[in-house]
């Protein structure tokens, strides 16, 4: 059987209160879902968000409160990683990465400079520099603290591979933008806006349908959209809690993602601390809840699923851990009964 390997991108510095020392390379037990430390890749600050290329030769990363994005080349057998070179993200605070479709850019977020970048990608893995950056524009939210800026928190690729969408948590909207490949540059295609204070996070897609959720940040919330696939356009069909209504406490929306037979949905939860699983309706899309477990640390930030989807990995921040569940096929997670020790770890990938 295939090596499987798992890439951890973690918080290093004292004002993220980060303890991890760069990225670690891990090999994964495909069956028990546990992890064989490989490699740690030292002297990189805050690589807390990771990126495969298509094709796995190439992994890329970007760099909370720095302004830089690294190209790294893969070993096919040992998974290790080796360093190719480092180029600028034209602004503070990159926050998320995607490649486009051809993969011949980069597209990033600049969190702390409200802008956009799209590096370009070399046939050996190499970045090169950003000619153009997009700057993201809008009216702020209301929140005096966390909504500051426009605060671009993320960029990926929907499935058709026409628009990067940018969910931006202190504008209270979500951007489609489309790539002019010629002149290395972000178009913004359509918007939408979101409730007041919701500071949406992250966007995640069904995998054949047009339909989209949003993780919102602030009000700990998911909306449901339809998608129009020719203009990039969202429709809001619905919102509801992303956390259990009989909870009063504080907590913020983190991460969303979909199953790969667009079935479920699956947020994480930073306060109440849980990971939630959402079934989705066949004919309209929208939610209806089924599940919350314990994230089993406290500030679940990221989590993921191995390729196969039998486990979802899921990275406490403040616990210093990777807690590892097994996904059953009505949706529902229980506890594989693997906690693996990562300072403060901020993003997963897989590569096969």
């Amino acid at each position: 059987m295939a090596g499987l390997f798992a890439y951890v991108g973690c918080y290093t510095t004292a004002e993220r209160d980060g303890r991890g020392k760069g990225i670690n390379v891990y090999r994964v037990n495909r069956r028990t879902g546990d992890f064989r430390h490989v490699q740690l890749v030292g002297g990189l600050e805050n690589p807390s968000f990771l990126a495969l290329s298509r094709d796995g030769r190439f992994l890329y990363s970007v760099h909370g409160d720095r302004s830089e994005a690294n190209a790294f080349a893969v070993d096919r057998r040992s998974g290790k990683l080796r360093h190719i070179n480092h180029r600028p993200t034209g602004g503070y605070n990159p926050v998320h990465l995607a490649l486009d479709a051809s993969g011949k850019f980069l597209a990033v977020a600049n969190y702390g400079s409200d802008s956009l970048a799209a590096l370009p990608v070399n046939a050996d893995g190499s970045l090169g520099a950003c000619s153009t950056l997009t700057t993201v524009t809008g009216t702020l939210g209301p929140h005096r603290v966390q909504q500051r800026g426009m605060y671009p928190h993320d960029i990926p690729l929907d499935p058709t591979g026409r628009f990067f969408y940018v969910p931006c948590k202190g504008s209270d909207v979500v951007i489609a933008y489309s790539l002019d490949r010629k002149r290395g540059v972000l178009k913004e295609a359509s918007r939408v806006t979101a409730r007041p204070s919701a500071g949406p996070r992250h966007i995640a897609f069904h995998p054949s349908k047009a339909l989209a959720w949003v993780v919102n940040e602030l009000n700990s919330t998911i909306t449901t959209y339809r998608l129009d696939r020719k203009t990039g356009a969202l429709k809001p069909l619905q919102v509801i809690p992303s956390c259990p209504e009989s909870f009063t406490g504080y907590s913020t929306g983190a991460e969303i993602a979909v199953e790969r037979g667009g079935r479920f949905v699956y947020v994480s939860n930073r306060g109440h601390d849980s990971i939630g699983v959402f079934a989705v309706d066949a004919a309209k899309g929208t939610l209806s809840p089924r599940q919350w477990v314990p994230s089993g640390g406290t500030v679940p930030r990221f989590f993921a699923f191995d390729p196969a989807e039998r486990f979802l990995y899921c990275a406490n921040q403040g616990g210093h851990s990777i807690v590892v569940y097994r996904r059953g096929r009505d949706g529902l997670l229980t506890p594989a009964g693997v906690r693996i020790r990562v300072p403060s770890p901020a993003c997963i990938v897989f590569r096969e």
